[in-house]
Parts: C-alpha cells; sequence; structure tokens
C-alpha cells in the first residue's frame, strides 16, 4: 500500500507520514532497535530480531507492494523516529476482515501527537484496504496508549493477566482492543 501525508506536531514542526521501502531498511531497523530497548511495553527485545538492513528492506518493500498491508515511517528532520503497521490477521475467509495494529515512536518524540497521526494512518489504510476491523494489544500499564486509542474509537474486548513475560518486571497484563470499521 501507499501512503504520504505531512502532519502538523504539536511543537509546530511538519513531520512526513509515508509507506516505507527497500531503502529504508537500515534507518527503520535501526528505529526498531531503539524503541524497543526504551520501553517494555513492545512485544519483543532489541536482541530478538534477526533482520538484516537488507530483510528488513525487503519486508517494508512486501508491505508497500501489498494491496492490503502497510508499514507507515513518521519522518521527522530527515530521520525515522517512529513507525506503524497494519497486517492481516490471516488470509483465510473467517480471519482476512481483521487487521492488526502496531506502533511504535523514539521516546524522545513522545506526546508530540506521532502516535495519534500514526494511528490515523493506519486506520485509513485499513479502512481503504476493506478490512471490517482494527485489533491491537497494549500493556495495561500503558495508560497514555490506551487513552489515545479509547480516543480512537477503540473498544476493550479482553484481559490476559499473563500475556508478557517482562524480563524487568514479571508478568504484564495485555488488553484486547478493537475499532470496527
Amino acid at each position: 500500500m501507499i501512503y504520504c501525508e505531512i502532519v502538523t506536531l504539536k511543537d509546530g514542526r511538519d513531520c512526513l507520514l509515508r509507506n516505507g521501502t527497500e531503502r529504508d531498511g537500515k534507518a527503520v531497523l535501526d528505529n526498531f532497535i531503539l524503541t524497543h530497548e526504551q520501553t517494555d511495553y513492545l512485544l519483543s527485545y532489541p536482541d530478538e530480531t534477526n533482520f538484516t538492513p537488507e530483510q528488513e528492506g525487503r519486508y517494508l518493500q512486501e508491505k508497500t507492494d501489498s494491496r492490503n498491508e502497510i508499514e507507515i515511517l513518521a519522518v521527522l528532520d530527515g530521520e525515522v523516529v517512529g513507525t506503524a503497521g497494519v497486517d492481516c490477521v490471516g488470509p483465510r475467509a473467517k480471519t482476512r476482515h481483521r487487521a492488526e495494529l502496531g506502533v511504535s515512536i523514539d521516546r524522545k518524540y513522545w506526546g508530540l501527537g506521532i502516535g495519534r497521526a500514526l494511528t490515523r494512518a493506519c486506520i485509513d489504510c485499513a479502512r481503504k484496504a476493506g478490512y471490517a476491523q482494527v485489533e491491537l494489544e497494549v500493556v495495561a500499564e500503558n495508560e497514555t496508549a490506551i487513552g489515545l486509542y479509547l480516543s480512537e474509537g477503540f473498544i476493550e474486548f479482553g484481559r490476559n493477566p499473563l500475556g508478557f513475560r517482562s524480563r524487568h518486571t514479571g508478568w504484564q497484563e495485555i488488553i484486547s482492543m478493537r475499532l470496527e470499521l
């Protein structure tokens, strides 16, 4: 999928939201490693990625070439500062109406509106791809993200008290949320 939009952040700067391509592999991989070091709220740890920059680039190009999946980059002052993606839950008839959403942003840029802009961009892409529902999982302690998702219309539909097993804090409760499109 192709996406391109410029959004004005809370501090007045313009941030480019665009789909990733093969040439973005190293920058996106660097951002992935950084964001996964900065918070315990994401799905994995930096040492759990085994992608090379070339593999990341191919992954991004596959998403750009896809008709129903995308990886969107937030680019500020020429630097990738966040990413968000829409992935199909499954290709079979019973699940292909559902999309998964994931967002990560460099901590230096939290609070500027990048998360909201990326979330809205992903919702827009999911709607254009024909999905009926967007889903996500969020750590229950991540009140800022939960507030954002609720304000964008997501509703909670379940909790898993043993959803993540953090290396740092032990068990983390996961909230499942969804948005009907």
